[in-house]
């Protein structure tokens, strides 16, 4: 009974003295992972995506979405060390090959030289008769040893031409490893230049979403929940109107004018808009339409080029900042519908709201006014194609800029 309660007593202290300083493997951002195995940081990285995943469905607050952006920061972090401790172990790998290999080069030199007198001195052996090594012989036993020795040479020489072989496949095998070695050193540092352009990108994010919240609270649900409506009557548009598919490159062309662009154009279809999650296709009708104002300007813009530009929008949401200096320095002004016809006459693009099913934040869609003719207005339309008849297609504007 003794023997149990002390077994129990050292079981009970030994978990008290060598586990409380364990640390526990979990995601917690901001903590020392200096001194952690391979193992730890493997099973810490898996802890934090799954962290992630968790926080995706809870961004509906700025704390929380900062909170999804520093685990973003903290994981990539983990992956920049993980990639460049891959890099180092490779860096070494080839190092150790590149002295194996000159070490197989002298050998295999070596062997080849010895192997070449051999071969010299087994072809003068040859040309000795079995006569004249009887015949000079003077013993028995002499004869014996001459033929055991010419013997002996030539099994020599064959172990020697399979040990020059030999040499000479491991020589080229260790060649071969070294040249896939630094095909995967390589990749892992072009993996390493996309994990840090990413790790950029999402500090970036932080500070920019900090900097147009204001760190408010309720700056950022307003910002939201006007980003949500406008992107939500976006895709509505798109999916009532059948043009939810990419089409070819310049599919309908650039326009009687030279500067239409689509937002179905396979080029830019599928990119996403800043920080979100949003693409072009969906709800880029707005982007597109102040790109083909950009270009009626003279700018070499593209829908991609002021998609890829953060600054143009608020916050991570793909929901265009009208006040951004988007186009060369200048920024949009809102104007009057009666003021429209003005603006056209003298030789400028009008960008237009529509009314499908709201006129909040703008209208349902946008496309580009480029000139009126009688009643009516030939649009640019980011959807349909260039050169339309608006009331062929809308009856109700419900807000109009320029630049």
């Amino acid at each position: 009974m003794k023997k149990i309660f002390f077994l129990f007593f050292f079981s009970l202290l030994f978990l008290f003295l060598f586990n409380k300083n364990i640390p526990a493997i979990e995601c917690e951002v901001g903590i020392n992972l200096s001194g952690r195995s391979r193992e730890e940081l493997q099973e810490i990285k898996n802890k934090c995506e799954e962290k992630l995943s968790q926080l995706a469905k809870q961004r509906n607050t700025l704390a929380s979405e900062i909170s999804y952006i520093d685990t973003q920061i903290y994981l990539t972090n983990l992956k920049v060390a993980e990639t460049e401790n891959k890099i180092e172990k490779t860096e070494k790998e080839i190092e150790l090959l590149n002295e194996r290999i000159e070490g197989l080069d002298e050998s295999l030199n070596t062997l080849s030289k010895l192997l070449l007198k051999k071969i010299v001195a087994d072809y003068k052996n040859k040309r000795i008769s079995l006569l004249s090594i009887f015949l000079e012989a003077d013993r028995i036993d002499d004869l014996v040893n001459r033929i055991k020795y010419i013997k002996t040479t030539r099994e020599n020489n064959q172990k020697l031409i399979i040990q020059v072989q030999n040499a000479k496949i491991n020589f080229e095998e260790q060649k071969k490893l070294r040249e896939e070695k630094k095909v995967e050193l390589d990749n892992l540092k072009a993996l390493l230049a996309k994990q840090k352009t990413e790790l950029l990108n999402q500090q970036n994010a932080k500070r920019k979403l900090l900097s147009d919240t204001q760190n408010s609270e309720v700056l950022y649900q307003q910002i939201l929940n006007q980003a949500r409506r406008q992107l939500a009557a976006f895709k509505s548009f798109v999916q009532q109107s059948g043009v939810n598919s990419p089409i070819a490159a310049n599919g309908f062309g650039s326009g009687s004018d030279g500067n239409y662009y689509s937002q179905r154009d396979e080029r830019w279809a599928y990119q996403t808009i800043g920080y979100s999650s949003e693409n072009i296709l969906n709800v880029g009708c707005l982007i597109t339409s102040t790109a083909m104002v950009g270009k009626k300007m003279g700018l070499n813009i593209t829908p991609s080029d002021i998609a890829s530009n953060y600054d143009n929008f608020y916050g991570l949401t793909a929901y265009l900042n009208l006040n951004a200096p988007i186009l060369g320095g200048k920024s949009r002004k809102a104007i009057s519908i009666v003021e429209i016809d003005n603006y056209l006459n003298s030789n400028q693009y009008v960008i237009v709201g529509i009314y499908r099913n709201s006129c909040d934040y703008g209208g349902d869609h946008f496309v580009v006014l480029t000139k009126k003719e009688g009643n009516n207005y030939k649009m640019h339309d980011p959807s349909y194609g260039p050169d339309k008849n608006f009331y062929d297609y809308y009856s109700t504007i419900c807000s109009a800029y320029v630049y």
